[in-house]
């Protein structure tokens, strides 16, 4: 009988464990998005219209203004096209921000920004499906340089 119950609560742990690293963060993300595949992009584009274009645009060119702050404090939405910042940010950073905020990854709590935390909002693959997205509009080039900084993290 004590075997049964060993074995129970080992079957329970493993599992789990299992549960707990399916869901915990994709931290380390580099190299994981997925601009080549149809589906990831496509899903992708569809939750970057709803989650994300209000802001950074439906054809993803930003603001205005956006290195500007507003009177606010604020800094608009940037573009994620070819003529916005975003692409000079490797995989892991641009998870991080998606899913933590700005907040947590600059550790400045006093930072004043209007990008939601997504944390509650998206899943991982969510947010790597968007992120996809967005690398899969960009240029070759451009593509390149930002695999080649994934490459050194």
């Amino acid at each position: 009988m004590r075997w049964i119950v060993t074995i129970g609560l080992g079957l329970g742990l493993s599992g789990g464990a299992l549960l707990f690293f399916a869901n915990s963060s994709a931290e380390g993300v580099g190299g994981m998005l997925q601009e080549s595949d149809p589906q990831i992009v496509t899903l992708g584009a569809e939750l970057y219209l709803v989650n994300c274009a209000s802001c950074h645009g439906a054809n993803l060119e930003g603001q205005p203004d956006w290195r500007i702050r507003g009177p606010d404090g604020r800094l608009p939405a940037p573009p994620h096209d070819e003529t916005g910042h975003t692409w000079h940010h490797d995989s892991d950073t641009l998870f991080r921000l998606t899913k933590y905020g700005i907040v947590k990854l600059i550790d400045d709590p006093g930072y004043v920004t209007n990008m939601p935390i997504y944390d509650e909002i998206l899943t991982d693959k969510e947010i790597l499906s968007i992120l996809s997205y967005i690398k899969s509009t960009w240029p070759p080039e451009i593509r390149d340089r930002h695999d080649a900084m994934d490459e050194r993290q």
